[in-house]
């Protein structure tokens, strides 16, 4: 199985009272509860691809937690992330570390980068069903307003239309999801869980 989240920032303990202000009592319980959540998820063989700014911390703390994390890990690189620049952070826990991919997941094409990419190779593919097969996994934002106005770029794009190859006026495909691990209750997620998720988390917020 595969599974995608990004942005979860362990070690990271001024989240918990500015920007996601995500609430937790100290440094410590929110690593604890991430942990927790991951492992209770992802199995020692599944893979999970890591969509940037997984810690903050030291490269000892960072190792230690590397050690604790089910999976075999991907990581697509974030600006916080230290892993592919300083030596102390080397460590074998990562299959690789990249700063874009593309990869195949159920034979749908999946974009993968830490930063939203608007226009996004393999945009306009559609299976012999006419369905949309490409995906553009994210993180970065997380839920600020540079979030919300992607999500209403994505639906103007949804809403604009073309003629495509074959003389056919169709809705341009934008599926752009943000893999935020504050929207999983930080869970990684297969894709079609994240499909799920950010359908059911837009309709609740109006969008």
């Amino acid at each position: 199985m595969r599974y995608y989240i990004s942005d979860c920032h362990f070690f990271h303990g001024e989240l918990n009272d500015k920007m996601d202000c995500r609430g937790f009592g100290s440094t410590e319980e929110m690593n604890a509860y991430m942990l927790k959540k991951w492992n209770a998820k992802v199995r020692p063989n599944d893979e999970v691809v890591i969509l940037g700014d997984l810690s903050w911390g030291k490269p000892d703390e960072t190792k230690a937690l590397l050690n604790r994390l089910n999976g075999r890990l991907y990581l697509i690189i974030g600006n916080h992330d230290r892993f592919h620049e300083n030596n102390a952070y080397r460590t074998d826990r990562f299959v690789w570390m990249k700063h874009y991919e593309e990869l195949k997941d159920n034979k749908r094409k999946i974009i993968l980068s830490h930063y939203p990419i608007m226009c996004y190779n393999g945009q306009y593919y559609r299976n012999e069903k006419g369905e949309e097969k490409t995906y553009m996994l994210y993180g970065h934002v997380h839920d600020t307003m540079d979030q919300r106005l992607i999500e209403r770029f994505q639906d103007i794009t949804r809403n604009t239309r073309r003629t495509d190859r074959n003389g056919k006026e169709v809705h341009i495909p934008c599926n752009m999801i943000n893999c935020f691990c504050m929207y999983s209750d930080y869970t990684p997620l297969t894709l079609d869980e994240w499909i799920i998720c950010d359908r059911e988390r837009r309709k609740a917020s109006g969008g």
